[in-house]
């Protein structure tokens, strides 16, 4: 008598069921694993972008204001010469 793992259903027998299922989950968690790894760089790579905009933003209206008080010192000059 053959063992248990080796009896066949219609020529497939219950140790290639076991080996299936076994690859199957081990392929389903490294995919579930790795999704949740790159969910997890894109959410902080968002963070990480979201600042720098915030930052960029702080930047180019500090830029703005330095223009606009560089072009009323300017128009002073221009008044005070004519």
């Amino acid at each position: 008598m053959t063992t248990f793992e080796h009896r066949e259903l219609k020529g497939i027998t219950i140790k290639n069921i076991v080996v299936t299922i076994i690859s199957t989950a081990s392929i389903v968690v490294s995919v579930m694993t790795t999704y949740f790894e790159l969910k997890n760089d894109i959410r902080d790579v968002k963070m990480q972008q979201d600042a720098q905009t915030r930052v960029n933003e702080i930047r180019l209206k500090v830029l703005e204001s330095q223009v606009a008080l560089l072009q009323n010192e300017i128009d002073e000059i221009k008044t005070t010469k004519n």
